[in-house]
């Protein structure tokens, strides 16, 4: 069995489903320091005026070490309706608009207090539209891990869950430790994903873009713009990781 251990993020990109597509069982590692720079509460959508960024605020005074699974939206701002208006201006003429902008402008009006469940639900309506229906999902602070090493985590998650192969994202040299893989009798593969192009708003093509950029210029055929086990890298042909 292969599983993903990835931190969740607000409308990810087509990278995040592709490594979802390609695994039995999905982790969001959720009790992780939070990144205040990071994708957890921002991406990006095309315009015509180009790329712009999405972000939902986060209080954050005086937490700065705070997990992701207890960073709490900032529910004052009223980031909701300006994110649909501009998805709204963005996509209304793209060819699929009407078909999926009213269930994820429900979503985002519901309201939520932590950004880790916020994430979740848009992840959840987005693997229904990418047919990716069948990969099961779990939170990692679920799963009793006391394993406190990096990499020694990313183990016991894989031995609680019963999996024999990890999809480690392209960063992971940094630090991974394949020793501590190969005792556990657990395969690791390198996701090395080259980002497809496909029929897009607004002139030339921008990759990077969070995937509704897809759903909403290429409806129920967006499942095929995800890519295939091409992505995966098994590290035992690249060599030590150093």
């Amino acid at each position: 069995m292969r599983c993903t251990i990835l931190q969740p993020g607000y409308l990810p990109w087509l990278g995040f489903f592709n490594q979802m597509a390609l695994s039995d069982c999905f982790v969001f590692f959720d009790d992780v320091q939070f990144d205040r720079r990071g994708w957890r509460n921002r991406n990006r959508i095309k315009t015509p005026n180009g790329p712009i960024w999405l972000t939902v605020p986060v209080v954050q005074h005086g937490k700065f070490d705070q997990d992701l699974r207890d960073t709490m939206i900032d529910t004052s701002q009223n980031w909701a309706r300006k994110h649909i208006r501009s998805i709204e201006f963005s996509y209304r003429n793209a060819p699929f608009f009407n078909l999926y902008f009213a269930q994820l402008s429900t979503v985002l009006n519901e309201r939520f207090d932590r950004l880790i469940d916020l994430d979740d639900r848009l992840i959840a309506l987005q693997m229904d539209w990418l047919n990716l229906r069948n990969v099961r999902t779990f939170q990692s602070s679920e799963l009793a891990v006391t394993e406190t090493d990096k990499t020694g985590r990313l183990v016991e998650i894989c031995r609680v869950l019963g999996a024999t192969e990890y999809i480690s994202g392209p960063l992971c040299r940094n630090y991974l430790d394949l020793e501590q893989f190969a005792r556990a009798g657990i395969r690791v593969f390198l996701h090395n994903y080259t980002h497809p192009a496909y029929p897009q708003l607004y002139g030339d093509f921008v990759p990077y873009m969070a995937a509704i950029d897809l759903v909403m210029n290429c409806g129920p055929e967006s499942a095929a713009f995800l890519g295939d086990s091409s992505a995966l890298v098994d590290f035992r042909s690249m060599g030590s990781a150093d």
